[in-house]
């Protein structure tokens, strides 16, 4: 083992730092150009923390100062207390019940004064790397059953818990972990399996219910008939495909309903439903169906008397002000939608809709060329690593961050539900900043310490 380095700069990958310097400017610039007006003082804001952009400079200081923090920790520290953070994660998020504040119906924040944490944003931290703890486990067989159950446990338990919170979005996010997975050999089977599931819930939403019934009972029967043709003994065939028929309508006559019955919130079957046009979708619940056309009339009274159907007025503002930035953009300061205040939660959601008002085309492709190159450089760090841990918790980064982005800017630009999550580094908040400065920066001292041997 090498003696532990003192320097803070020994072995750190400054070209990850600098895409990570590059992106936060670049949030804090689109932060100001959403909220700067003509005659604002803008040097008495930023001493006096008046706007947000001043309030993010703020953030991106502390954040700075944690990353600093976390490159002076040695790096065995992460292994060592990487259980014992995720299950004060689990506890931070099983906390919210208790003390949490509601925000959009959500009781997920938990006030602290300057700002509001998110626990399970917070727990994407802790989960990484309890995951990397147990998949670096000593003869550990990840071909096994019981090995695979474990740590989708691990994976999933805050997912669920931000279920029971009423926050389905920022569940999704906990998926992203299945890069980490595949890298440490999970049968492609599952991805198969995972695809189709998806493929059948989008189905069972833009199809009708008894139209997909007889669609799934038809495929089931025809497999089955050419299994017998081809095979004489295809007891086991048939059995496999009767349990996927079963399986595949429980999803669409049971589990489909029952999200949009009770687990989803009125405003996110809304987005949902915006996303693919449906506006005629029949509840059982008539006090659910009061609620959902309620979100729809809001959305119609939000501005300029929008009939709220079809499309929500958030992506529609958003792909407006988007496509009226053109191939070079408006220019910096001269957004005529997003410094109009057209474009709702455009300085945390739909912080991309500035960029492109702002910079164009040719400026969101070089922001997400350069998110890509953040996610391939990691790629690259996660396989120079020595020890299975580092480079499980490098997958995991990767993932996280590929969620995000993919997520956020297919929702601004309307192509998938509005899963309320920010946009890496860009999006206002310091709870987000902070999440991910650390996620970040714990990878880059694994990296800086990686030919020291870690399990």
């Amino acid at each position: 083992m090498n003696r532990h380095n003192p320097e803070i700069s020994k072995g750190i990958d400054w070209m990850l730092v600098a895409m990570y310097m590059a992106l936060c400017l670049i949030g804090l610039l689109c932060i100001f150009s959403v909220e700067y007006r003509v005659g604002d003082n803008v040097l008495q804001n930023f001493l006096g923390f008046k706007k947000e952009y001043s309030k993010q400079l703020f953030f991106f200081g502390i954040s700075l100062v944690v990353a600093i923090f976390i490159l002076l920790t040695d790096s065995k520290f992460f292994t060592a207390t990487a259980n014992l953070s995720y299950m004060f994660g689990v506890g931070l998020i099983l906390a919210t019940f208790v003390v949490g504040k509601e925000v959009a119906g959500s009781k997920s924040w938990i006030p602290l004064g300057v700002m509001n944490i998110q626990p399970v944003e917070l727990c994407k931290i802790f989960t990484s790397l309890a995951l990397a703890k147990y998949l670096s486990s000593p003869n550990l067989d990840f071909q096994k059953p019981k090995s695979q159950l474990i740590a989708a446990a691990i994976a999933f338990t805050p997912a669920l818990l931000s279920v029971a919170q009423k926050e389905p979005g920022a569940a999704i996010v906990y998926f992203s972990f299945a890069l980490a997975f595949f890298r440490e050999g999970l049968p492609a089977q599952y991805i198969v399996a995972v695809l189709s599931l998806v493929i059948l819930i989008i189905a069972s939403i833009i199809i009708r219910s008894d139209i997909l019934f007889m669609i799934l009972t038809v495929a089931a029967v025809l497999i089955i008939y050419f299994i017998k043709q081809r095979k004489k003994r295809a007891g086991k065939a048939i059995m496999m495909v009767i349990a996927i028929w079963l399986l595949s309508v429980g999803v669409q006559k049971f589990l489909v309903p029952a999200l949009f019955e009770k687990v989803l919130q009125p405003h996110q079957v809304v987005r949902i439903f915006a996303s693919f046009g449906i506006d005629d979708y029949q509840f059982k619940d008539s006090a659910r169906a009061v609620a959902i056309q309620k979100e729809y009339n809001k959305l119609g009274s939000s501005k300029k008397g929008d009939p709220g159907k079809g499309e929500s007025y958030n992506v529609k503002q958003s792909k407006i002000a988007i496509g009226s930035g053109g191939f070079l953009g408006k220019g910096f300061l001269k957004g005529t939608q997003t410094g109009g205040d057209f474009v709702p939660a455009q300085n945390t959601d739909f912080i991309f809709s500035s960029v492109g008002e702002n910079f164009g085309f040719w400026g969101s492709t070089l922001l997400m060329l350069l998110y890509f190159g953040m996610m391939l450089r990691i790629v690259f760090i996660a396989e120079r690593q020595r020890s299975v841990f580092s480079r499980v918790y490098a997958y995991c980064v990767a993932g996280i961050l590929f969620v995000h982005v993919v997520l956020n800017i297919y929702m601004t630009l309307g192509l998938a539900p509005s899963p309320g999550i920010t946009l890496p580094f860009l999006s206002y908040g310091g709870s987000s900043l902070l999440t991910f400065t650390i996620l970040l920066f714990i990878l880059i001292k694994l990296d800086a310490d990686r030919q020291m041997v870690l399990r």
